[in-house]
């Protein structure tokens, strides 16, 4: 087993940072890290994400792994790959972004929905898969396709809210992705860091209970 899905399985929750701007980015990823979160990705559409990245990797290299989002081919990933991203996850199924990844020891998690796209996720060599979106989904679809697909890492994406997370996981999640609701825009550009964290603390103590 490989660092990266070692650290998603201990911490369970991938932090998703899509749309942030460089300004405030270092203090929000401060802040999650301060409330327990420990693994973080910046979407590759968001504006200047390669630089962050960057940063991030030598400001919170000892406190956060720190991989890139939204990496839906091969030329961006190696965007981020180049920014030194620890980890690449995207929406969708490219078996040359998750080829490109393995012959460079970087972890892939590619978007997947149906059992056909995850098993073939699975052969073309990625270690876990990002079940998406699974708002639309439903809890109840993923304990649906847990059943014969028992032995696939999935990271369950959509939905996801302090009031259903145990739901996610008992239904079968290995990890859960989280966007608006774990980090929230509106507070990091007010400078509401310390919400920000308690927001954090608050997910991170709910896996822990698990």
């Amino acid at each position: 087993m490989n660092r990266m899905l070692e650290l998603l399985l201990q911490h369970k929750i991938v932090a998703i940072l899509r749309g942030i701007e460089d300004r405030h980015a270092d203090a929000a990823a401060q802040a999650l890290i301060d409330g327990g979160i420990h693994m973080m990705e910046i979407t590759m559409n968001t504006e200047g994400a390669a630089v962050m990245i960057e940063r991030w990797r030598t400001k919170f290299d000892s406190q956060a792994a720190v991989g890139a989002g939204t990496v839906t081919d091969v030329a961006l990933a190696e965007q981020a790959v180049a920014a030194g991203a620890q980890f690449l996850i995207s929406p969708n199924l490219d078996e040359e972004v998750i080829a490109y990844g393995r012959e460079r020891g970087i972890t892939v998690w590619p978007g997947v929905m149906t059992p056909t796209e995850i098993v073939k996720a699975w052969k073309a060599g990625a270690d876990a898969v990002k079940i998406f979106p699974m708002g639309t989904l439903g809890i109840g679809y993923l304990q649906e396709i847990r059943g014969p697909l028992n032995d696939i890492p999935m990271i369950a994406t959509g939905g996801v809210d302090l009031h259903n997370i145990a739901d996610y996981f008992k239904a079968g999640a290995n990890a859960v992705g989280m966007g608006s609701k774990l980090v929230n825009l509106e507070w990091v550009r007010e400078g509401k860091f310390a919400q920000v964290t308690e927001r954090a603390r608050q997910f991170a103590d709910a896996v822990r209970a698990l």
